[in-house]
């Protein structure tokens, strides 16, 4: 039991290794507009799905704190929202990633149990990962920045739309990227990695 939890420990560590590389490398981030599309909640998706839920929220704290620490030089919007508020730059990068994965892993988790879609569950959950990261990442922003000028001054030049439509305008193409990596490629990966591990 004790060597399973030790090898379960050095696997986790691998993914938050590769969440470290594809964060400091042009693998986790293409930039488009105002923001990055992020390819980090694959990952985070994909060991939340072989491994736990909780793992999947400790995935999701590092992509966090690997993020919330870019916005010190690494990225320009970021920065922004740390200018603005270093807090609320924390609330809006931490807790919604960390959220994002457990939440991935309890819905693959929930849909393991039934004897059907065992194929499905993979690609429904790696569309969960950049889906609810995206919700909840831009969802606190609003709710964290919209009164401040900075972002009324960005509302005005789209239109003054509604919150919800400033952030279907705001994230845009981003979102639909994210999201459509996450669901093919996270879960092809996730499901190639599941069967491996499973014959070790």
């Amino acid at each position: 039991m004790g060597n399973k939890k030790v090898l379960r420990m050095v696997q986790i560590a691998l993914f938050i290794a590769i969440i470290f590389i594809m964060t400091f490398t042009p693998l986790g981030y293409l930039r488009l507009g105002l923001l990055e599309i992020s390819l980090l909640t694959i990952p985070v998706g994909v060991g939340a799905m072989i491994f736990s839920p909780a793992a999947g929220a400790v995935l999701g704290l590092a992509f966090g704190l690997i993020s919330f620490a870019r916005f010190f030089g690494m990225n320009p919007f970021g920065a922004v929202l740390v200018g603005i508020n270093p807090f609320y730059a924390f609330l809006v990068a931490v807790p919604t990633r960390t959220l994002m994965g457990f939440l991935t892993g309890v819905i693959f988790k929930a849909m393991s149990r039934g004897r059907s879609a065992k194929t499905a569950r993979y690609y429904i959950a790696g569309f969960c990962a950049p889906f609810l990261n995206t919700v909840f990442f831009m969802g606190v922003m609003v709710l964290c920045y919209w009164n401040t000028e900075y972002f009324q001054n960005l509302n005005s030049t789209m239109g003054n739309l509604n919150p919800l439509m400033f952030i279907c305008a705001f994230v845009g193409v981003n979102a639909v990227v994210e999201i459509l990596a996450g669901s093919v490629v996270g879960g092809t990966v996730a499901k190639i990695l599941h069967k491996a591990l499973k014959n070790t």
